[in-house]
């Protein structure tokens, strides 16, 4: 079987993304995910292809669903197959994206004028609507429900894991030596269960340094800061290294 997904992974592309292609899977129940090496900043308008990219993302994502899943939250993640694809279970993806923030960094610095590296008082969590042709614009739970993107029990559900994966994945980070500023998430709807779909990785994340505040995220490349690479592979290793 590993063979056969080795020697046939992403034949069929059912979909291509910015950062990841979705093939068929090996059965109706799921897909394969493969990372590519396409860095994007601004809704595609700024655009790189760095070799190893997508390598490092599948790493990391994968290293932190793997730690997610033996601390009870369910992800989309069956296996790796290989260093750029991964078979996931065969979701029908909330089309709304929750965005916990730790750290006032990045949109929320600019539009609420509080400076970039403030601590907030207590985490926030934002919806967006997942499209790119509308610039995934920022949402509040009575328009999703209103407009059906997802009922309220959902988004309840959502908001909690949310939170409990933050918790999860800002202790792992700190043990690492790396500071969660704010990250991005997808769930999906898998047999009667919301599922956490898609990544967890410097491209959906905002990670700085705990020692020096450098970053080691895609800023790097929106920011013109540096080696965007070179922040990607210290985060994989440092959460290898660590954990």
């Amino acid at each position: 079987m590993n063979n056969m997904i080795c020697n046939n992974t992403c034949q069929s592309v059912l979909y291509e993304g910015k950062s990841k292609l979705i093939c068929k899977g090996i059965d109706d129940d799921s897909l394969i995910i493969r990372y590519k090496d396409t860095l994007t900043a601004f809704n595609g308008e700024k655009k790189e292809v760095l070799s190893g990219k997508g390598k490092l993302n599948a790493a990391i994502s994968n290293l932190l669903y793997d730690y997610l899943e033996k601390n009870g939250i369910e992800t989309h993640i069956i296996r790796q197959i290989d260093e750029t694809s991964t078979l996931v279970k065969k979701a029908d993806i909330v089309m709304v994206e929750v965005i916990v923030r730790n750290i006032a960094a990045g949109s929320f610095s600019k539009k609420y004028g509080v400076a970039e590296g403030t601590p907030l008082k207590n985490t926030t969590v934002e919806f967006s609507v997942k499209s790119d042709k509308l610039g995934d614009p920022l949402i509040n739970a009575s328009q999703i429900t209103a407009i059906g993107l997802a009922a309220k029990q959902e988004l309840d559900e959502m908001v909690e894991k949310a939170l409990l994966i933050n918790t999860l994945v800002r202790a792992l980070f700190k043990k690492a030596g790396i500071t969660l500023v704010d990250f991005k998430l997808e769930f999906g709807r898998y047999k009667g269960r919301l599922i956490l779909c898609d990544e967890i990785s410097p491209d959906s994340c905002r990670l700085w340094a705990e020692d020096t505040g450098n970053k080691l995220d895609k800023d790097l490349f929106r920011q013109d800061l540096g080696d965007v690479l070179d922040g990607y592979r210290k985060v994989l290793f440092q959460l290898t290294m660590n954990n």
